[in-house]
């Protein structure tokens, strides 16, 4: 039978490995490749030379040393001549185009050297810094945004957006873009728990007023994956990949939220209609973004025009304002006045610095990074950890990765680039230990030229012994 052949064929098998193994268990045989020799020894001669071995004592535990020393107190701070005879050759540069720009001493909150400190520029980005400031002056860390589902009419379910532009349709598991983020398939759990059958749902987006597209922003740059029209409610920010910063976005991210959580309930995404829920409306669904604390670390880091758009308008609703460009332009400019600092200058047409209107002078910038960094304000504080790392982190990460690398890994800094503007603004311990906060501001020069004419410039300040 062709089964009894196969079994005879294992048996024979099964034999040779047994005398392959008997044979392997009596001799070590060692290859000598160097000089060629076979060196066979048997096991028993083998045991007897182990009586012959001593232990090796047990090593000395090694006890890890920690590398973060604090600054000291009393480095001594340089002086303005040392500071100006070290930057003033860098700052020469003309790649800086129409240059600006502040250094102080952080603990002190001496200027040691400046500028035009007081001359508005195109900010860029490093207005999330004047963002962030206001965020944790006004909010808890641990502040959180709710999404809803409440009942509508019969077989309606209604979308309730809270602001936030994080939400994930990844598996519950699985991050999207943003870390700690909600997800749509809570939400689909918890209708599908509470029994209801919706044939259509309605997404709500009132909880925002105003333009969705900001003063001195281009439209161009959504597909580019910069910006999307500011609405209260997001997959991923609009990405259309959720797992790449600079994907191109929705033109229609509230809409195309309500469709994703239509799929996934098996609703046909063409009953995706906006709408407004009823006041009294009963709540079948709800979930909350990540604590603010987090949402801001991921907005400097990332440099998150959405998220950025999202947050200045909680700092509008927490202080009565209306959720619109306007209204938190004005709460995070009020939360800063109140706070004691010269808004001379300022002007703000959204929370990002994506608008290629803004103004804003450096030394406000300084001021700021001055506050959180010395013993004005300690409430500011955690936005020193949410800057990028030169060299490390965030957008900082391919910046001193060659040519100017003595900041690497020592700038601390809130990058701002657009197309003829970029801003490095932030802090650095000099050679002497003593901490510096600085921003510095290049208008009418492209980014490729300018950009490393401020990375250099913050290096500078890492590598002078400025006496």
């Amino acid at each position: 039978m062709p089964g009894q052949g196969k079994k005879k064929i294992g048996s024979l098998a099964e034999r040779h490995r047994r005398n392959r193994r008997l044979l392997v268990a009596s001799i070590v045989v060692v290859f000598a490749m160097a000089g060629g020799f076979v060196i066979v020894v048997s096991t028993q001669a083998a045991s007897a030379g182990r009586d012959h071995l001593t232990r090796a004592p047990e090593p000395a535990r090694i006890t890890a040393a920690p590398n973060l020393i604090p600054v000291p107190d009393d480095a001594p701070i340089p002086t303005p001549q040392g500071i100006a005879a070290a930057l003033g050759p860098v700052a020469a540069n003309p790649g800086l185009g129409v240059f600006s720009g502040t250094v102080a001493d952080a603990l002190t909150g001496q200027v040691l050297w400046s500028v035009n400190p007081q001359v508005p520029a195109t900010p860029a980005s490093s207005t999330k810094i004047l963002t962030a400031g206001a965020a944790l002056l006004s909010l808890p860390s641990d502040h959180r945004v709710t999404t809803r589902v409440v009942r509508g009419a019969p077989g309606e379910i209604v979308l309730v957006a809270g602001g936030d532009p994080t939400l994930t349709a990844m598996p519950v598991g699985e991050s999207g873009y943003y870390p700690g983020a909600a997800h749509i398939s809570e939400l689909v759990d918890q209708i599908r728990k509470a029994g209801i059958q919706a044939t259509r749902i309605v997404v709500d987006t009132s909880i925002y007023s105003g333009a969705a597209m900001a003063q001195g922003w281009y439209p161009d740059d959504i597909g580019a994956g910069f910006i999307t029209p500011t609405e209260p409610i997001m997959i991923d920010g609009g990405r259309e990949d959720p797992l790449v910063d600079e994907s191109p976005r929705s033109a229609t991210p509230a809409i195309d939220a309500g469709r994703v959580l239509a799929a996934a309930l098996g609703v046909d995404p063409s009953a995706v209609s906006p709408g407004v829920a009823s006041p009294d409306a009963a709540t079948v669904a709800s979930v909350r973004s990540a604590p603010l604390r987090d949402r801001l670390r991921q907005m400097m880091e990332h440099s998150d025009n959405v998220l950025a758009e999202a947050i200045g308008r909680e700092v509008a609703m927490n202080a009565g304002a209306e959720a619109s460009f306007a209204g938190a332009v004005a709460a995070i400019s009020q939360k800063l006045t109140a706070a004691g600092f010269d808004l001379s200058g300022l002007t703000l047409h959204d929370a990002s610095g994506l608008s290629v209107d803004d103004r804003i002078a450096p030394q406000l910038l300084d001021q700021v990074l001055t506050s959180a960094a010395g013993v004005g304000m300690p409430v500011l504080r955690p936005m020193l950890d949410y800057l990028p790392v030169a060299g490390a982190t965030g957008s900082l990460s391919d910046r001193y990765a060659s040519g100017t690398r003595a900041g690497a890994g020592w700038v601390r800094a809130k990058t701002g680039t657009l197309d003829i503007a970029s801003a490095l603004a932030g802090y650095v311990v000099d050679q002497d230990g003593r901490v510096l906060t600085f921003a510095l501001m290049s208008n009418d020069s492209p980014p490729e030229v300018s950009r490393p004419a401020l990375d250099a410039l913050a290096a500078t300040l890492r590598t002078c012994g400025c006496q």
